[in-house]
């Protein structure tokens, strides 16, 4: 019976360590590797058009001086026909001198259609006042803050064309390079790579495979396109959500029963993040807005149930109702040796998971390294990082409380795009924190005069 009891215990602990990076990772990433692998021998490139379809390129702008004159020299750079785009500028009160970047931009670039818009605040509104003007086959948006691959909008519409049941498809999103190498600090350096090699792995190996099984869970909000037939049948960008991106997605799966697709070839590449703060922010509003969106599609074709067959509920699933066991087990694990584990294989098993992900990061970055390929210069920054991959586990570890701080935060806050950072809130608890003990103080200050007086009477 002690032997049973030792057996099935370990039984436990070794299947609930295993089972999700199982499942979750190893599976996906041996499946994406060979998959773009196979992509990469078979090296299919869609077929060139009689002529390139109409588009309307939208670009919302919110304090976008710095970047906004990149952004569209990389439209007007692009191998896409100049005269088959129409642009909107969307202003969504914007407090900078973006203005004065597009006239300048007006003057270099005679041959771009440019129109400036003046929008409601909120992005959303600025992407459904520009939804509502557009015209032509495909509608695109991209953000303000980064620039398009110059092969990017020619790859993603000739892709629509290519598949004519193609409702909406997202790009692949990097950071930019040449910016990340800005930096002279290390640490601040490393983040930045960091962040370049997680978003490889996330956009070029993650959701590719997704798309190739139709699992595409939300299109970027940085780079999107739509068929327009499709996207004015919807019900447009929600202006409640902080998370529009994914609601729209759930649009055209859920009501429209559109096809989402990625095309990979398409590239947008943005600047790195700014800093640590502005990390913790926006993984946060990231998790909430999955949270708010799944809310709003709450239904019969949304639930538990369909773990299995719905990717959707399987990520929302894994992200937020298996989130509350993964960190009580997370943490648990220094409570492991009291309950009769040895600490020899608790350390053990730790490292043995980290070693697990850090090669499951290795396969992704073979199979990455193998597609970009096709973009020269960043296959040769890439492979610089090769010593970088390895800190992905660690990186991902980091984040996973971050998002769960996001889910908490959620629970009594309201949502909106500023939230507080991680110093407001370290500054928060700090500040709690000695108010608490400065009224523990003052209780053991007033049991102290009490006592002494009881003492003087006596």
């Amino acid at each position: 019976m002690p032997e049973l009891q030792t057996w099935f215990s370990s039984f436990i602990f070794w299947g609930a360590w295993i089972i999700i990076p199982f499942i979750m990772e190893l599976v996906p990433s041996f499946g994406s590797a060979i998959m773009l692998m196979k992509k990469r021998i078979k090296n299919h490139v869609p077929p060139t058009p009689a002529a390139d379809p109409e588009i309307t390129l939208i670009i919302p702008v919110y304090n976008s001086s710095d970047s906004l004159y990149g952004c569209i020299k990389s439209v007007n750079d692009s191998t896409y026909d100049n005269d088959k785009m129409r642009i909107f500028l969307v202003n969504n009160h914007t407090q900078d001198d973006s203005f004065k970047v597009y006239t300048r931009a007006q003057k270099d670039f005679p041959e771009l259609r440019m129109q400036w818009l003046n929008a409601e605040q909120g992005k959303s509104r600025a992407l459904n006042l520009a939804l509502y003007n557009s015209t032509g086959k495909y509608i695109i948006n991209i953000d303000s803050d980064g620039m398009l691959e110059k092969t990017a909008l020619q790859n993603m519409v000739y892709t629509f064309e290519e598949d004519q049941s193609i409702g909406c498809m997202t790009g692949a999103i990097l950071t930019i390079p040449e910016q990340i190498e800005e930096y002279k600090n290390f640490f601040s350096k490393l983040l930045r790579r960091v962040e370049f090699v997680e978003y490889a792995q996330a956009f070029l190996a993650g959701r590719s495979y997704a798309s190739e099984k139709g699992e595409v869970y939300t299109l970027s909000g940085a780079f999107s396109a739509f068929k327009k037939s499709a996207v004015l049948k919807s019900r447009m960008y929600d202006t409640f959500t902080i998370a529009e991106d994914t609601q729209i997605t759930f649009q055209m799966k859920y009501l429209q029963h559109q096809k989402v697709k990625m095309c990979d070839a398409a590239l947008y590449l943005v600047g790195p993040i700014e800093g640590v703060n502005k990390l913790y922010t926006q993984r946060q509003r990231w998790q909430r807005g999955s949270l708010e969106v799944a809310k709003l599609f709450d239904s019969k074709d949304f639930r538990p149930g369909r773990i299995l067959k719905d990717v959707n509920v399987r990520t929302l699933m894994y992200d937020h109702t298996f989130a509350f066991p993964r960190m009580i087990w997370y943490l648990a694990l220094i409570c492991l040796a009291v309950m009769g584990y040895a600490v020899k294989m608790i350390a053990f098993s730790t490292i043995f998971m980290m070693v697990s992900y850090v090669i499951i990061s290795y396969l992704y970055y073979i199979s990455i390294y193998i597609f970009m390929n096709k973009f020269p210069s960043l296959q040769r920054y890439y492979k610089k990082q090769w010593w970088v991959v390895s800190l992905l586990p660690l990186f991902n570890a980091v984040l996973f409380f971050v998002r769960m701080a996001g889910i908490l935060n959620s629970i009594n806050t309201t949502s909106a795009w500023k939230t507080l950072t991680l110093t407001d809130e370290w500054s928060s608890f700090i500040k709690s924190l000695k108010e608490e003990l400065k009224r523990s103080t003052a209780w053991v200050g007033k049991l102290r005069k009490a006592v002494n007086v009881d003492e003087e009477k006596a």
